[in-house]
């Protein structure tokens, strides 16, 4: 599958390898990313930050992994010790509209919010090892093992991570269906 992208490593054309990983990529990272740290903006920066760390060490790359499975692992990796950071450096202002919001309706979400289905949101209320194992499968339609490969765990906690947020936001969205009514 990307065997003109190896051919120009091996080749030593770096450039040309890394136009064709941008091209072939960017949108799979930039979700991936998403989907660990839930933030656009966040994904977006993310992202370039890969590719500028993919740029270093693409000399490094030996094929004994896809280059799917390799580009993948350091996403997972960079975005993990990300969020991790962002944990460190979590704080909310009194002022942000949404806190404002919760504050007045008693911690609730406003009225009008709590109406409205919000795909995003359902997917974000997951656990995130859930929303990774959803976003490869589904969105990058990745196999059982792909995933697992990709991911770092047994294929079996794969599967059994799949069905519990299928489980899940089945429940999310009969709520959301009973809230509606």
């Amino acid at each position: 599958m990307d065997g003109d992208i190896q051919a120009e490593i091996k080749a030593g054309h770096y450039r040309e390898a890394l136009e064709l990983l941008l091209a072939r990529y960017q949108r799979k990272v930039f979700r991936l990313a998403y989907s660990i740290l839930g933030e656009e903006a966040a994904a977006e920066e993310m992202a370039q930050d890969i590719f500028v760390k993919i740029w270093k060490v693409l000399p490094a790359y030996r094929g004994e992994a896809s280059l799917s499975t390799w580009i993948y692992a350091i996403t997972r990796n960079s975005c993990l010790t990300r969020r991790r950071q962002m944990r460190r450096h979590l704080t909310s202002s009194l002022d942000e509209a949404e806190v404002k919001a919760a504050v007045e309706h008693g911690g609730q979400a406003a009225p009008e919010r709590a109406r409205t289905l919000d795909c995003a949101a359902l997917l974000a209320e997951l656990p995130p090892p859930y929303r990774r194992a959803l976003a490869l499968f589904y969105l990058e339609n990745k196999s059982y093992d792909e995933v697992s490969a990709m991911l770092d765990l047994p294929a079996g906690t794969v599967k059994t991570y799949l069905h519990r947020a299928r489980k899940q936001l089945a429940a999310s969205l009969a709520q959301a269906g009973r809230a509606g009514k």
